[in-house]
C-alpha cells in the first residue's frame, strides 16, 4: 500500500492500483480484455501475444493478475495457457490467472486449473462476466445473497477434506451445493458459466466417490463443512 503525504504532514494509505498483463494471440481481443478490465479497475501494464512474450511481461513487470488465452498457434499438445500460467506463478508467487479462451474442452479447462486459474471465462461470455471473475480473484471470500453472512469455516472438516483433496473452488461448490443451491444460482454467485460449475461438481463427485448432489450434500453435512444455520435446517 502506498503512502502519500497531507498539507499538515501526516500520511494517508492509498491503494495501490492492481495490475494485469494480458495475453492473446489476437490483438482485437487484446483491446476488448483491456477494456473490461478497466472497468473493474485494473490496469493492463502489458498485453503479449505469445508464451515466450507474456512470460517475459509478467517477469518484466511482475502483475498481480495475469489473463491468457488457453492456447496460441497451432500447437495442439499441451494447452499453452497452462504452460504459461504454472510458469509465471513460479516466476511471481501469489499471481492470479484468469483464461480467457473459445475452447470449452473439459481437458484443457481441467489443465488451465490444474496449472493454478482462478477462472476460466468463454470468450462468448457477456463482457460482465470477464470483470467479475477479475474482482473475484482478487478477493476470495465467498458472499452470499439476501443479507447472509460470510461462511463461516467448518471446525471438523480439515482432515475429511484433506482426505478428500477438494480444490478451494470445489469446498466453496460443495458447500453451497449442500445448502440446496441450483447450478444457474452457483454460476451466479461464483460469476461463472454454468459450464464451469458442472465441471468442478464432476470432480466432487470422483473425489468424494459420490454419484448425485444428494450423496456430496450428505458428505458435506456429515463432515461439518456447512455453517451453523445450514446445519441446523438441514
Amino acid at each position: 500500500m502506498n503512502q502519500s503525504a497531507t498539507n499538515g504532514g501526516a500520511f494517508v494509505a492509498v491503494d495501490q492500483p492492481r495490475t494485469a498483463i494480458i495475453c492473446d494471440r489476437f490483438p482485437l481481443w487484446l483491446e476488448a480484455i483491456e477494456s473490461v478490465l478497466a472497468r473493474a479497475e485494473i490496469d493492463v501494464v502489458e498485453r503479449a501475444t505469445s508464451v515466450a512474450t507474456g512470460l517475459a511481461a509478467v517477469r518484466r513487470r511482475r502483475p498481480q493478475l495475469l489473463v491468457t488465452d488457453a492456447v496460441f498457434g497451432s500447437d495442439e499438445g499441451e494447452p499453452q495457457g497452462a504452460i504459461l500460467i504454472e510458469r509465471a506463478i513460479a516466476e511471481v508467487p501469489g499471481l492470479r490467472a484468469i483464461v480467457v479462451s473459445l475452447t470449452n474442452s473439459v481437458d484443457v479447462m481441467e489443465r488451465a486449473f490444474s496449472a493454478g486459474a482462478s477462472a476460466y471465462v468463454m470468450k462468448s461470455a457477456h463482457p460482465d462476466d470477464l470483470a467479475s471473475a477479475a474482482r473475484q480473484a482478487f478477493d476470495h471470500s465467498l458472499f452470499l445473497p439476501g443479507g447472509a453472512t460470510r461462511l463461516r469455516p467448518a471446525t471438523r472438516s480439515t482432515a475429511a477434506l484433506a482426505d478428500a483433496d477438494l480444490t478451494r473452488r470445489e469446498r466453496e461448490i460443495l458447500r453451497l451445493v449442500a445448502e440446496g443451491h441450483s447450478n444457474a444460482q452457483l454460476a451466479r454467485m461464483l460469476w461463472v458459466t454454468e459450464q464451469t460449475v458442472k465441471f468442478h461438481l464432476s470432480n466432487v463427485y470422483r473425489k468424494l466417490d459420490v454419484s448425485n448432489r444428494t450423496e456430496a450434500a450428505r458428505w458435506a453435512q456429515l463432515n461439518g463443512l456447512l455453517p451453523e444455520s445450514a446445519r441446523d435446517a438441514a
